[in-house]
């Protein structure tokens, strides 16, 4: 078994004021109930209490969290904004919200927002290529005679990115194969030329070596250039911006809080009330919990709180409430590093494609089988073919590094954000690859290592958000947001506070994002059910329950 660890418990902001059970402020008001204080959750609260037609005298927004604010990705999140992020119905205006917010409540210092520039870089940090960069380092004279070698060396993965055309312009794109389970950032993201920034006249390193390899931006000299075999731009500063998730949701909430229209529960939502007679939403089931303890238990007792309208936005979690739902987890680790000099590192966000294992690994060429073939072309064919790459992605913040790391499946969603189980190794395998493209970052400390989950939809028609009412009346979903949740916060905030108190989205046009055109609402547990389940399972009711999920979508 991988050695395991859970993720730091963040300090609670001092503002926040909650209780496990309502303050009865909302009686006689309509009450919208929002299930879920991630980035989702808040901007809706935020962009409701900001709509024309809000009245706190005659509206009241309850919003219910199973254990802690921004627990999940909403906290340990990259905080990447880009125009070419997906889906492109909704990305133009997110973006420009979110600069609107920084101006107006100066995000450069209260939640890290900052335009910057984003790249991808491929490069090999195989043992093999090291020693060749550490020879040709010890002996000058080797370098031409290296660099030829190691660029005829370079090999092709099924999963590195590959330049396609557009039919603007035939203007190149970055594509990676992507899995049904882990969308590619970089999918949509055109690729720049490399002159519409300034780069070095010298091809070197962060070593000051020359490295033979295409330059890097000038001001990106703290890449180790000798590994890097290409480059490209995605974006620049009028394109792409970077926030600190948590800083952010913690501060939008401050917002919310303090109209005196907005109270915070803590609670783990069970179930959604329906209306026998009609089939509306009527409110939540939820058991009051606690964010004081870090292994604080659920209470026993099971309280209803009704609303007139209640809005899911519980993420890779949807689908314990609502079963039908095609939303599920997708682990993803990541590490946050102290630089040896932050000062050094210049706005970048960098996506890689990085060789881990070189196919000219010397192997045995000479000899024959028994029945006279090649033992020794065989045996590099299948080194060839057993190449390996890792993609890990850099954001460098004001105040230290972040890097994540490819999604994986292996493990079902937990019960809380507070039970996420993070894989050491991973974390340190992270710290281990970016650390062979960056002396600056090997030479650092890591903060932290954590793991969350991304809420991926299921289908393959389409990349997400659910984003609406269901099919189940005054029950709305704001979900599957998958890696831009934190990009598309602000636009799904205000979508959301129109179709509530408009009646329409009005921003723009979401109907292909209708959570009724992929999944039935009403199709609920009931409470045998879950008795039953519990009873067999011993407790462990989330993680068959996300088996059972999977077998029915198989």
């Amino acid at each position: 078994m991988p050695e395991t660890e859970k993720n730091q418990i963040p300090e609670q902001p001092e503002f926040l004021t909650y209780s496990s059970f309502p303050s009865g402020k909302h009686e006689g008001k309509t009450h919208f109930i929002i299930v879920g204080a991630g980035i989702i959750g808040v901007c809706i609260a935020f962009y409701l209490t900001r709509h024309p037609k809000f009245d706190p005298k005659k509206h009241y927004i309850t919003i219910i969290e199973s254990k802690r604010v921004a627990g999940g990705a909403s906290g340990k999140a990259g905080g990447l904004l880009a125009l070419w992020a997906f889906p492109q119905q909704i990305v133009p205006l997110s973006f420009q919200l979110h600069q609107e917010l920084s101006d107006e409540f100066n995000g450069e210092k209260e939640w890290g927002y900052r335009r910057l520039t984003t790249i991808s870089v491929e490069g090999d940090i195989s043992d093999a290529n090291l020693a060749r960069i550490k020879e040709r380092e010890s002996d000058p004279s080797k370098t031409t005679e290296t660099n030829k070698d190691n660029k005829n060396s370079t090999a092709t993965s099924t999963s590195a990115p590959t330049t396609t055309t557009t039919n603007n312009k035939d203007e190149p794109v970055v594509a990676q194969t992507e899995t049904k389970s882990a969308p590619s950032r970089t999918k949509s993201a055109k690729q720049i030329k490399k002159n519409s920034i300034e780069i070095t006249s010298e091809t070197t390193n962060e070593d000051g070596n020359d490295s033979g390899v295409p330059a890097l931006p000038k001001d990106l000299n703290w890449l180790n250039a000798s590994v890097i075999q290409d480059w490209n731009q995605l974006g620049n500063e009028s394109t792409t911006a970077q926030v600190h998730p948590y800083q952010f949701t913690t501060f939008i909430l401050k917002q919310c809080i303090l109209t005196g229209a907005v109270e915070l529960i803590i609670g783990k939502v069970d179930d959604i009330i329906i209306d026998e007679d009609s089939g509306d939403c009527k409110g939540v089931f939820y058991y009051p919990s606690s964010a004081q303890l870090e292994n604080s238990e659920v209470s026993e007792e099971k309280l209803e709180l009704y609303g007139d309208q209640v809005i899911m936005s519980i993420g890779p979690w949807t689908s314990k409430i609502l079963p039908d739902c095609p939303i599920s987890g997708l682990r993803a680790h990541s590490i946050t590093v102290a630089p040896k000099d932050v000062d050094e590192v210049s706005p970048y966000a960098v996506f890689t494609e990085l060789k881990l294992n070189s196919p000219d690994d010397p192997t045995p060429t000479s000899g024959s089988s028994a029945d006279g073939s090649n033992a020794g072309l065989q045996q590099q064919q299948a080194k060839q073919q057993q190449t390996k790459f890792v993609s890990p992605e850099i954001y460098a913040r004001k105040d230290e590094v972040y890097v994540c790391g490819e999604g994986d499946s292996s493990v079902l969603i937990p019960d809380t954000t507070d039970d996420v189980e993070i894989v050491t190794e991973k974390c340190d395998e992270l710290f281990k690859n970016v650390s062979k493209i960056s002396k600056t970052i090997a030479n650092g400390k890591i903060l932290k290592r954590q793991a969350c989950y991304l809420p991926v939809l299921d289908i393959p028609s389409s990349s997400g958000p659910l984003i609406g009412e269901t099919n189940v009346e005054n029950l709305y979903l704001a979900s599957g947001h998958s890696c831009w949740g934190i990009n598309n916060a602000p636009a799904t905030g205000l979508l959301i506070s129109e179709l509530l108190l408009d009646g329409e989205a009005r921003s723009c046009d979401i109907s292909a994002l209708n959570p009724g055109l992929y999944f039935d609402a009403s199709l609920v547990y009931d409470d045998e059910e879950d008795s039953e389940f519990d009873e067999e399972e011993e407790g462990e009711y989330d993680d068959d329950e996300g088996e059972e999920y999977e077998s029915e979508s198989e």
